[in-house]
């Protein structure tokens, strides 16, 4: 059995999946025939499904995705345009937590919701680690001021810019500005020699962050982690990540301890139109 199913039946002859195929691994030899593979389709397949997603009479199956198993989207759940601009400005980043620690349950929740986010190729390179304790991301941050405290010994240009002297000894006195005592850390890891590993794990950690406040929860770009995790040896072999991976983004997360009420200004877009 090959990788395109095509029921005959249900085929309107369209051409919709041959025009919408991004890798044009589909044709119509003529006006009544169905689509068919091209030479070497299923090497260069990468699996997508918009084949099947954009079928309208529900004829375009791969073996491996069938167009059963891939649920119709619902009008009715998609927001308008004011419901989106609504929920997209009233996201917050959050740096002060609840006591409560974050269910396994939604966390994993989320990232299934954050591995359907696009990735070059189609290639789903992107793997997760959670820290999902509090004192275990306390250990992540401990790590984080180390390494601060090395560059301010360092007479590192950042040290002042970014006032490290101040964070460490915030941290002395039991402040964490690292990761804000968050109770969970979500960190997104993909191959080094994987050239769009940067931008597939920040889109996917952008699903995530977006999805959060659904589940009660708040999020926030652990930024000093990150910059840590990229150059600092000792947290990287705390983080124990797969040989030739690497982080390429962190994130707080937690049940929020306040409800932000208003929703605030920002400067106006600085556009170029050509």
């Amino acid at each position: 059995m090959g990788l395109f199913e095509i029921d005959s039946d249900k085929c309107r002859r369209d051409g919709i999946c041959v025009e919408e195929c991004p890798m044009r691994i589909l044709e119509m030899k003529d006006a009544s025939s169905a689509p068919t593979p091209v030479e070497e389709a299923e090497q260069r397949c990468i699996r997508c499904g918009h084949c099947v997603a954009v079928c309208p009479h529900g004829a375009f199956s791969l073996s491996e995705m069938r167009t059963e198993d891939c649920p119709p989207v619902r009008k009715g759940l998609l927001p308008g345009v004011q419901q989106a601009e609504h929920f997209l400005r009233s996201r917050r980043s959050i740096r002060t937590y609840q006591e409560k620690e974050v269910e396994r349950e939604k966390l994993a929740r989320l990232i299934d919701i954050a591995r359907y986010a696009p990735t070059g190729t189609n290639s789903q390179q992107v793997k997760w680690l959670v820290v999902n304790s509090r004192e275990g991301v306390r250990q992540m941050a401990g790590q984080v001021v180390d390494l601060i405290r090395h560059m301010i010994a360092g007479k590192h240009p950042l040290s002042e810019r970014y006032r490290m002297p101040g964070m460490v000894a915030a941290w002395e006195a039991g402040t964490d500005l690292i990761c804000r005592g968050a109770p969970g850390l979500v960190i997104a890891h993909a191959p080094k020699d994987y050239m769009m590993a940067q931008t597939d794990s920040t889109i996917a950690l952008t699903f995530l962050d977006l999805a959060a406040p659904c589940l009660g929860l708040g999020t926030c770009w652990a930024g000093f982690f990150m910059v840590a995790a990229s150059q600092w040896p000792p947290l990287q072999q705390a983080l124990a990540l797969p040989e030739g991976n690497a982080c390429f983004g962190a994130m707080m997360i937690g049940y929020p301890k306040y409800r932000y009420q208003r929703l605030p200004l920002r400067k106006e877009a600085d556009v170029t139109w050509r």
